[in-house]
């Protein structure tokens, strides 16, 4: 299915959006974009009369699913994986191979094999979705290069620790996990899981609209 295709289907959903921020633009004649790693985006360069701040976007979908999400200012990531995704490795194994050693170490001490599996679904979820946000694909960022780890307190709520700021003290690694990316993690009518990122940009008012 073509980006544009997609967004069509996704219009009645941020349309409403796309108008209350961007009324200069008619949505229909937005034009696109990759960046130098193949992620698609607005060509804001088209619009020199636009004075709103642009858009950020960014799409997933599974075989039953689409998912959208929009933002001022700030860059987006979305993923969305099937809760029942079976996986044909060894789960450890799987993750040695692409996770980072403490989210394995995690991994390790979950002993219900299906509690794993889910864990391990929502990890790449939002592994997927960091990516995604930075602009970038699986090849330029690595998911053994950094941390997710679930926010303490929270529920759906999660830090990334980049793995040069990793150190031997885990309560020094935890205050460390706070940085510049904002994730939630969502289960969508008990069938998927739906990951978001985005920067944190409070200051200058990045918002999410969809």
């Amino acid at each position: 299915m073509s980006l544009r295709r997609m967004l069509c289907l996704l219009e009645p959903w941020f349309g409403p959006p796309l108008l209350d921020t961007n009324n200069e633009v008619d949505p229909k004649a937005l034009m696109f974009k990759k960046n130098m790693y193949g992620k698609p985006e607005v060509d804001w360069q088209n619009y020199t009369n636009c004075n709103n701040p642009p858009l950020h976007f960014n799409i997933s979908h599974t075989d039953s699913l689409i998912a959208c999400g929009v933002t001022v200012h700030v860059p987006v990531g979305i993923d969305v994986e099937d809760k029942e995704r079976k996986i044909k490795h060894d789960i450890l194994a799987f993750a040695e191979r692409f996770y980072s050693a403490d989210e394995v170490k995690f991994l390790s001490t979950l002993p219900d094999p299906e509690v794993q599996r889910k864990e391990f679904i929502k990890l790449w979820t939002l592994k997927e979705a960091y990516v995604k946000a930075l602009g970038k694909g699986f090849s330029a960022a690595p998911f053994n290069t950094f941390t997710i780890q679930s926010k303490v307190g929270t529920k759906g709520e999660y830090n990334l620790c980049k793995m040069t700021e990793m150190t031997a003290s885990s309560l020094e690694e935890t205050n460390k996990c706070d940085g510049e990316w904002k994730f939630s993690l969502l289960e969508l009518d008990d069938s998927h899981y739906a990951a978001i990122c985005i920067e944190d940009d409070e200051a200058s008012g990045g918002a999410i609209f969809s």
